[in-house]
């Protein structure tokens, strides 16, 4: 009879947790998805001599980016900007001689985030003898800075909304107030969260976020096959999107159904036709060998149920 000390028991339960946990990230409770912030839209009553929406985008873009759970592509005026570029190299009137900048090589977002920003406060008055200093202002009596929105998730395949949430953030920050003056929000993400606008901003987003990680379990996570060249297939998805050698993959058909009257998509279901492991992975894409079925260019993948 072997009789186990406490700690034996102890180093046992912790190490069959920990392989539990390697498992969960394998079967791909760890794959990350593209995804881009729209304008958040200022319908509040609050008219200031800086962005609202601005700021809030930049919290939510960086904020999104540290979960390590999505690829955070550039908001869309970002993007619009790089499309400007890539047309203006594409005139014929730009200098030569440099890395040339190509058309169709932008990562496409799976998910949008957007939103309206419905309430703000933003309890700057910051009392009297207060000093003032790149674009922030400190004073000795305390303020209040409240801010609502309501954040929508898109799928940007067909322009539904997957789910929405309403947010809310309220600091108050007694002894000493630091508030937003005159230009206010710059661009300058660390900063603008040391305010108390920032810290309620930074709030309410970052229970929009939770609650977007909450809802990734059921928003479907797919790619394609690109290549099939004997028993090796290739996808568009690697290590960015978080795929891991080893990992199984679903590969079939996606049979689209649609209204016949308008269009729209009213459900999506993949036809499954075999299965592929991973061998090999590298930053975008992923080298994997046919389990079983017949797999073909074009394909979509995903995860196995």
């Amino acid at each position: 009879m072997i009789i186990f000390s406490k700690k034996s028991i102890f180093i046992i339960f912790f190490s069959v947790v920990f392989l539990f946990a390697i498992e969960s990230i394998a079967a791909g409770s760890g794959m990350r998805y593209s995804i881009v912030v729209s304008k958040f839209e200022n319908r509040s009553n609050w008219r200031g001599q800086w962005n609202l929406g601005d700021a809030w985008g930049a919290v939510l873009t960086d904020s999104l980016n540290n979960t390590g759970r999505f690829i955070v592509l550039g908001e869309n005026d970002m993007r619009k900007e790089a499309l400007a570029e890539q047309d203006f190299a594409a005139s014929n009137r730009a200098a030569g001689g440099g890395k040339k900048v190509v058309k169709g090589q932008m990562t496409p977002a799976q998910l949008l985030v957007k939103g309206d920003i419905t309430h703000f406060d933003p309890g700057t008055s910051g009392g009297k003898g207060g000093i003032g200093f790149g674009g922030f202002k400190i004073g000795v009596k305390g303020g209040t800075a409240e801010i609502n929105a309501v954040m929508y998730i898109i799928d940007s395949s067909t322009g539904q909304v997957m789910a929405s949430k309403k947010v809310y953030g309220k600091v108050t920050k007694k002894g000493l107030s630091i508030g937003i003056y005159k230009h206010g929000f710059a661009g300058n993400v660390s900063g603008f969260k040391k305010t108390n606008t920032g810290k309620a901003v930074e709030m309410a987003i970052d229970q929009g976020v939770d609650f977007l990680i909450s809802q990734l379990e059921d928003i479907p996570w797919t790619g394609s096959v690109i290549l099939k060249k004997g028993n090796k297939v290739y996808i568009n998805r690697g290590t960015r999107e978080g795929v891991t050698k080893g990992q199984t993959f679903d590969v079939g058909e996606m049979e689209i159904l649609r209204d016949p009257d308008t269009g729209e998509v009213l459900d999506a279901s993949l036809e499954i036709a075999g299965k592929i492991r991973v061998s090999k992975v590298k930053a975008k894409i992923a080298i994997c060998k046919v389990v079983e079925g017949q797999i073909k260019k074009g394909m979509t993948i995903t995860l196995p149920e």
